[in-house]
């Protein structure tokens, strides 16, 4: 083949942080994302998921629930200890909007919000968090991904809506933290099984990044995992602690990915945001 007509092969790295389970309303989860991000920036990892409220916590668990809340406008502010030219940070945190609590992750790119997500179902009974509406794609690297927050995976439409907009990732910030009596490792099995159905449904990368660890009366087994589009767990954390896990998606599964397997499925109308940044670290 010809030098014209050669295509390198690019592999983009994406990775989830399984956090420690931090006291409620701690927002050490600065310093410790730091150094993750610093990490990646070292190992050329480009996008980095990490669990739902890191930030405080969650609001559920919070009294008075938005104590530790933070509005959008703030976000390029409070998000700036952790900027970076060459990873993106998925960041869940409680937002405060119109008098209200989301349980949101932010998108946060050299410096900048690039968007946000809202979680759609809040909790299996009742929570302090109103439901999110929106179900934005966004595109960093050549990864066209989505985003469902914990029990936003357990919706099986969420995630062929977004592989129908092209989506040939998703990433899934959750927060598995429970009393003793309903945290159990079968969490984690559930949330596997979860997690390898979407990849073969809609042939996508899934990566979900949970806290582990106990604290405060409750517990978290930590179910972060790395599944690729033909349901194989590639990579999966550690049991109660602290961890990160990296996988490479190269350009035929950022390309060839992502079709939805109901193609009948009405297209709605969504946001999209574009990153564009460049190509240092890549691989």
């Amino acid at each position: 083949m010809s030098a014209t007509h050669a295509r390198t092969r690019r592999t983009l790295r994406v990775a989830a942080y399984q956090a420690p389970l931090l006291p409620i309303g701690s927002m050490d989860a600065f310093a410790l994302l730091r150094a993750r991000v610093d990490w990646c920036e070292a190992a050329g990892v480009q996008i980095l998921c990490c669990p739902e409220a890191l930030l405080g916590g969650l609001a559920d668990y919070c009294p008075p629930p938005m104590q530790f809340a933070i509005a959008a406008s703030q976000l390029d502010h409070v998000l700036a200890p952790l900027a970076s030219d060459i990873v993106t940070t998925i960041i869940g945190f409680t937002e405060l909007a119109d008098d209200r609590l989301y349980n949101s992750a932010a998108v946060f790119s050299r410096g900048a919000l690039v968007g946000l997500y809202r979680k759609h179902y809040p909790a299996i009974n009742r929570s302090v968090y109103a439901a999110g509406s929106g179900l934005p794609v966004f595109h960093v690297e050549g990864l066209t991904f989505g985003i469902a927050i914990c029990n936003d995976s357990n919706y099986p439409a969420l995630a062929r809506l977004l592989a129908d907009r092209g989506a040939t990732a998703l990433f899934v910030p959750t927060n598995n933290a429970l009393s003793p009596a309903k945290a159990g490792t079968e969490i984690v099995a559930q949330s596997r099984s979860v997690d390898i159905g979407t990849s073969r449904e809609n042939r996508m990368w899934v990566i979900r990044a949970d806290v582990a660890g106990r604290c405060a009366g409750l517990v978290s087994y930590g179910s972060s995992e790395i599944v690729d589009p033909t349901g194989d767990v590639v990579q999966s954390a550690q049991r109660l602690t602290e961890d990160l896990i990296v996988a490479e998606i190269d350009d035929d599964d950022r390309e060839g990915c992502g079709v939805s397997a109901n193609p009948s499925l009405q297209r709605t109308t969504l946001n999209s945001y574009a990153v564009r940044r460049p190509q240092k670290g890549s691989y």
